[in-house]
């Protein structure tokens, strides 16, 4: 499955920076809120992962199985529709996905508040990350379907290695300098935005703004006239 190519008019790079805002968000969420668990990013699970079989202090194996494990089950769910939607205008294939990542985000939210009311603590705790890990999982795989460059939504070690690689500095032409950049910077805002709502009010305020920006973004593209065209197989 594929967008169509996107032209230079197109709105779906705007869409992914916003996107790549939330992501922002989300870890921000999980990485102070639920004890240095990744959702949106597996890299850094793993990595902490290898440290709780180890038996280093301070890391458990259990929250970052429950991470990587619900990112690939979102992640398979996100690819089957992604498929299901092939042939069809691609504003169905994102207003379904943009749908169900809210969703997801929203739940996780939901829990947050029963937690921070002293209601299903433990329960909650694993709640939040694997919803939130399936919203992170789908999005990934709808992304990777989408194929913009430069534009992962979560990831920056290789935008960050384009930028310096492919520089004039470096002997390259340095395309996509301005995606690259933006990529960055709208994680870095993101971040900055879920830690300030997280110390100020908690965990459910930066997931509800993650899933309502997700939303309110994918809608507005699906009113561009690019987005009736039809996704590929």
């Amino acid at each position: 499955m594929a967008a169509p190519s996107p032209s230079p008019s197109s709105p779906l790079p705007w869409l992914l920076m916003l996107l790549s805002v939330t992501t922002g968000l989300v870890d921000a969420t999980s990485v102070l809120g639920l004890d240095k668990v990744f959702t949106a990013n597996m890299t850094g699970n793993i990595v902490f992962l290898g440290f709780a079989a180890a038996g280093t202090p301070g890391f458990d194996v259990a929250p970052y199985l429950v991470a990587i494990v619900a990112f690939l089950t979102g992640a398979l769910v996100g690819g089957r529709t992604g498929q299901a939607h092939a042939g069809r205008p691609m504003r169905h294939w994102l207003l379904v996905a943009a749908c169900i990542e809210a969703g997801l985000l929203w739940a996780a939210a939901g829990l947050a508040w029963l937690r921070e009311g002293g209601a299903a603590g433990h329960a909650a705790f694993y709640g939040i990350i694997l919803l939130t890990a399936l919203a992170m999982g789908f999005r990934n795989a709808t992304i990777r379907q989408l194929k913009v460059p430069d534009l992962t939504t979560t990831v920056l070690t290789l935008t960050l290695t384009g930028l310096a690689a492919d520089s004039r500095l470096a002997g390259g032409a340095n395309p996509n300098w301005g995606r690259r950049i933006g990529s960055v910077a709208a994680i870095f805002a993101g971040a900055a935005i879920g830690a300030t709502l997280v110390l100020n009010g908690g965990l459910a305020a930066p997931l509800l703004l993650a899933g309502a920006l997700g939303l309110v973004g994918t809608a507005a593209c699906a009113l561009h006239p690019e987005s009736a065209n039809p996704a590929r197989a």
